[in-house]
C-alpha cells in the first residue's frame, strides 16, 4: 500500500495538486470526505464540524446542529474529541489498505507507521492571492489586503495545530519527503506527472 501525504499552505494549491496526483496514479482521494465521516460518526452537522476543525486548538467547544436530535439541544465536546475521531478515520483509511493520496489533517505524522510519502506545498504571497482570487476561495475577504491577512490567520492555525497534534514544526523542511514550490509551475495538472515520478520512486526505496 502507499499513502501519500499533502500538507500545505492555505492558498498554495496543495488540495488540488493532491487530487491531480491522485488521478494521475490511480490512487483513492481523501480530503473533505473525512470531515464527512467525522460529522457522521459524531452525529454532528458536516459544516459545523469543518468549522471547528479548521480554528485553533480550544479545551472545549459548545456541540450544536447535531444531526438527528433537537438543534436546540447542546452537548459539550472538545476539540480533542474531533481528533481523536479523525484519528480513527484516518486509520480506517489506512487500514483498507489502498493505495492514495490525504490532504491535511496530520496525516503525514498521525500516519506515519505507514510509511507515507509526505509533501508540503507552499508558494509566494502574491501567487496565493491569485489562486485564492482565481478558485473563489476568498472566505469573505473582498480587498487584496483582506485576502492577505486572511492567509497568514489561517496559516499561523495551522502551524499551531499541526504542533500541538505532532510535536514538530509545521513546514519545516526536515519533517518531509519532498517540498512542492507551486508559484511558477503553472496548472497543477501539469505538476501531476513528475511529483508522480518522485513519490514512485521514492516508495520502490522504501518499501519492502
Amino acid at each position: 500500500m502507499k499513502i501519500i501525504t499533502i500538507s500545505r499552505e492555505f492558498g498554495s494549491g496543495g488540495r488540488r495538486l493532491g487530487e491531480a496526483i491522485a488521478n494521475h496514479l490511480g490512487f483513492d482521494y481523501y480530503d473533505r470526505e473525512i470531515i464527512t465521516a467525522i460529522a457522521k460518526n459524531q452525529e454532528l452537522e458536516e459544516a459545523f464540524v469543518a468549522n471547528i476543525m479548521d480554528k485553533s486548538l480550544k479545551t472545549t467547544i459548545s456541540r450544536k446542529f447535531r444531526a438527528n436530535v433537537n438543534a436546540d439541544e447542546v452537548a459539550e465536546i472538545s476539540h480533542r474529541d474531533l481528533l481523536l475521531e479523525e484519528q480513527r478515520v484516518l486509520e480506517e483509511i489506512a487500514q483498507k489498505g489502498r493505495n492514495c493520496v490525504i490532504v491535511g489533517r496530520h496525516a503525514d505524522f498521525r500516519l506515519k507507521n505507514y510509511n507515507p510519502f509526505r509533501i508540503f506545498v507552499c508558494a509566494d504571497l502574491d501567487a496565493r492571492i491569485n489562486n485564492c482570487l482565481y478558485y473563489e476561495e476568498t472566505n469573505g475577504a473582498e480587498t487584496i489586503k483582506q485576502i492577505a491577512k486572511n492567509i497568514q490567520k489561517i496559516d499561523k492555525v495551522r502551524s499551531h495545530n499541526n504542533f500541538a497534534v505532532t510535536g514538530h514544526e509545521w513546514g519545516d523542511p526536515s519533517n518531509y519527503d519532498l517540498v512542492v514550490n507551486t508559484t511558477s509551475w503553472g496548472e497543477f495538472e501539469t505538476m501531476a506527472p513528475v511529483i508522480s515520478a518522485v513519490a514512485e520512486k521514492w516508495f520502490e526505496n522504501h518499501q519492502d
